[in-house]
């Protein structure tokens, strides 16, 4: 059962108490600070083989080899430490305790606040684990940014957190939610944050990663969390490092041709940038809470992963995010690359950009907020709509306040902001809003509204409301039972 009042110590005594429970520690970057804990605890010698740091980069290659780019605090590097330590312990005790033990290894390889306060602290942590003598083994993973302003107390965090991992694969294993949201027992946000979380092995062959990087979204462990083409979890600065993001947000349900034309048209004008390398580009497309829950409903888990598989196989990276407002989401993707990105967007999502009261609590208001979203190497582009005369509005004729029309100008002039051109003018009548309800009501011809694989996925699962057989058959059989009835 979970103890939200469980104290770090309280946890690792346990552990340490539990004599089927023994293993490994390395710890890379930051000091042995999780099995510090253990140490501390008293009876550590029920739970620790070895503990090491292998903190010189010459000792730390010859041990677990080298990585490709010399970075040492990145996924790979974790899984190799976790790999050969395991391996080890295994080969050196399986013959006299492995009857009688659930083996681990624990590791982490993180780089701390330096003594300039200029670098970014984050790392890599994991376990691999037994939850049965001589039985299969299972991971996880997760990345962590560390937020106190202080090395000692980063140095701290990483411990309680490295704990929390331990006890929760070793006592909540059962209920992966729970496991999660023990993570950051005697932790807040403001001193940690987990934007990437992986749960591998036979023992979680049920869990669905993409749903645990929804929840790290939704209790606000991180404020995004990004999947690969393959529905993969990515850690997103690992993934989009010296990359070009081109990113698309909306609801998308279901993305349609509209959104089709946009992308291709859009991405041409982005690829056609002088400052931009085509083989570097990356396309995202964004989800962002408030659009999962569609207002005040609770976020529907099935239709949210009914999106991402859509998405994911038009070849889409897909990216959830509680980014609302468009200057926090640049402002997110420069810490992530140096190199320019570009957002895909409809006229009214520029027409929202530019709604003052959308700012009023920032000091500089609408200033402060395009300070942030312009002055990075970002360029909006903007996808022109279809008025009800029939006319198109596009930044041509876009309209502004007559005291923001000079910033406006402004933008345009400076290459900020660009109208996507070639556009297919006979899909611009098409709106998410209606397709959906086509699609609700089985409405013939709504398939042609929508890519053609996408309208496949859509009927071989019936996403989205699509009527099917058996909900026909049901509804007949329900009308009759009435009619019977009166």
């Amino acid at each position: 059962m979970y103890d939200k009042n469980l104290g770090t110590k309280q946890k690792a005594l346990r552990i340490n108490l539990d004599r089927r429970i023994y293993g490994s520690f390395a710890e890379i970057g930051a000091g042995q600070e999780t099995a510090a804990y253990f140490f501390k605890a008293g009876g550590a010698s029920g739970t620790v083989a070895k503990t090491m740091s292998a903190y010189d980069m010459t000792f730390s290659d010859a041990i677990y080899g080298t990585e490709e780019g010399g970075r040492y605090v990145v996924e790979s590097r974790l899984m190799k430490m976790l790999n050969r330590e395991y391996n080890l312990v295994e080969k050196r005790l399986s013959e006299k305790r492995g009857a009688d033990s659930q083996f681990f290894a624990f590791a982490n390889t993180v780089v701390a606040l330096n003594f300039q306060k200029t670098n970014e602290s984050h790392g890599w942590i994991g376990l691999q684990f037994q939850l049965t003598p001589m039985g299969p083994t299972n991971y996880v993973v997760i990345h962590v940014r560390m937020r106190d302003d202080e090395n000692i107390l980063q140095q701290q965090a990483l411990g309680i957190i490295g704990v929390n991992l331990m006890y929760g694969c070793f006592f909540y294993y059962k209920s992966p939610e729970t496991l999660l949201m023990s993570l950051m027992d005697d932790l807040t946000t403001d001193r940690i944050e987990i934007d990437m979380v992986r749960f591998s092995g036979p023992d979680f062959a049920k869990v669905d990663n993409r749903l645990m990087s929804l929840r790290l979204v939704k209790n606000g462990f991180t404020d995004a969390a990004l999947f690969g083409s393959d529905g993969g979890v990515l850690q997103p600065s690992e993934a989009l490092y010296k990359k070009h993001i081109l990113m698309m947000r909306g609801r998308l349900r279901p993305i349609t041709n509209v959104h089709i034309d946009l992308i291709s048209n859009g991405q041409k004008q982005f690829l056609a940038e002088p400052d931009v390398d085509e083989s570097k580009v990356v396309l995202i497309s964004e989800l962002t809470l408030h659009n999962l829950k569609g207002g005040d409903r609770d976020i529907d888990e099935k239709d949210f992963l009914d999106r991402v598989d859509i998405l994911c196989s038009l070849g889409h990276m897909v990216m959830i995010s509680n980014h609302h407002e468009y200057y926090r989401l640049v402002a997110y993707l420069s810490r992530l690359t140096k190199l320019k990105a570009g957002l895909l967007l409809g006229s009214p999502s520029l027409q929202d950009i530019f709604e003052e009261k959308h700012y009023e609590f920032l000091p500089g208001g609408i200033l402060e907020s395009f300070a942030t979203l312009f002055s990075r190497k970002v360029k909006l582009f903007i996808y022109p709509t279809l008025q009800p005369d029939g006319s198109v509005y596009s930044c041509e004729n876009f309209v502004v306040p007559d005291h923001l029309r000079p910033l406006f100008q402004y933008l345009i002039i400076n290459d900020k902001i660009e109208d996507i051109r070639n556009y297919n003018k006979e899909h611009m009548h098409i709106t998410t809003d209606s397709v959906l309800e086509k699609i609700k009501r089985g409405e013939p011809g709504w398939e042609k509204l929508v890519p053609e694989n996408v309208a496949q996925i859509i009927k071989e699962k019936s996403l989205f409301g699509l009527p099917n057989e058996d909900n026909y058959a049901d509804t007949v059989k329900q009308i009759h039972q009435a009619v019977g009835n009166l």
